[in-house]
């Protein structure tokens, strides 16, 4: 029987609010160091449920995208197409269709100044949904910043998170231990292989994170001498050496006896 104190921490992470990031990268660009601080914002804010980055792969200066902020996480979503508002569509078709799913998030964080995006805005609250918008300074439509439920400027951030309520913090970001990771790394795998989806690294961290409210990226999971991973990437080759697992590209498969007990 589970300790009341472990019971009542566990119905406390069940109630917070699911937090879902869309990122507009062509109009807003942060260094994986501000990404991290941009992630800790969002887990004070409640239970992270999905992270994604929307980019152009054919533009020069976003060309590192995928890899410098895939391995924080993020859902990196490549738009190569010369249209002007190209991403800006993909971005608010993806967003309205995890509103209407079964994970639909109470606060979505839309990181853009585009006064594209003020309809989408309002059709979040229109469905009862908080919108934090968080832009650069001198590059916001004013429109979007009246409409936001809460707004910041993403050059606040290290003030943001300084000043933030870091109990509240704490009691967002839990931790499991590595042999919880890999189970929920496996079903991670093979519900993505039942309903048809790459399994890629990206995706599987995007699963994880909803299968297990504990799980908050590769820094909540702990190994057995206390130690973190510095990034999905490093877990997922520790899960590969252990026999958990298998890697081809940036795919991951399921080993012959996971295969065997699934």
């Amino acid at each position: 029987m589970p300790h009341a104190n472990q019971s009542s921490k566990k119905q406390t992470s069940q109630k917070l609010p699911l937090v879902s990031i869309y990122w507009d990268y062509q109009n807003t660009k942060l260094s994986p160091s501000q990404a991290k601080s941009l992630l800790n914002l969002a887990q004070s804010k409640g239970r992270v449920s999905s992270i994604n980055v929307y980019y152009n792969s054919q533009r020069e200066d976003q060309a590192t995208v995928k890899n410098d902020l895939g391995n924080l996480g993020f859902n990196c979503v490549n738009v190569p197409c010369p249209l002007k508002n190209s991403a800006d569509n993909q971005l608010i078709a993806d967003c309205l269709e995890e509103i209407h799913s079964n994970m639909s998030p109470d606060k979505i964080m839309l990181i853009s100044g585009d006064g594209d995006f003020v309809k989408l805005v309002h059709n979040l609250q229109k469905l009862g949904k908080q919108a934090i918008i968080l832009a650069q300074i001198g590059n916001v439509k004013q429109k979007l910043k009246e409409l936001a439920d809460e707004f910041y400027f993403l050059d606040d951030l290290p003030q943001l998170i300084s000043e933030k309520n870091q109990p509240q913090i704490i009691s967002v970001v839990s931790q499991i231990n590595y042999n919880e990771a890999i189970e929920y790394l496996i079903e991670a795998i093979n519900t993505a292989l039942s309903q048809g989806k790459p399994t890629v690294f990206c995706c599987i961290d995007k699963l994880m994170r909803q299968l297990c409210a504990k799980y908050q990226g590769c820094s909540s999971i702990y190994t057995s001498d206390g130690k973190k991973f510095k990034n999905f990437s490093k877990f997922i080759d520790v899960a590969v050496k252990d026999g958990k697992v298998r890697k081809q590209n940036q795919e991951l498969f399921l080993t012959e006896l996971d295969i065997l007990t699934a």
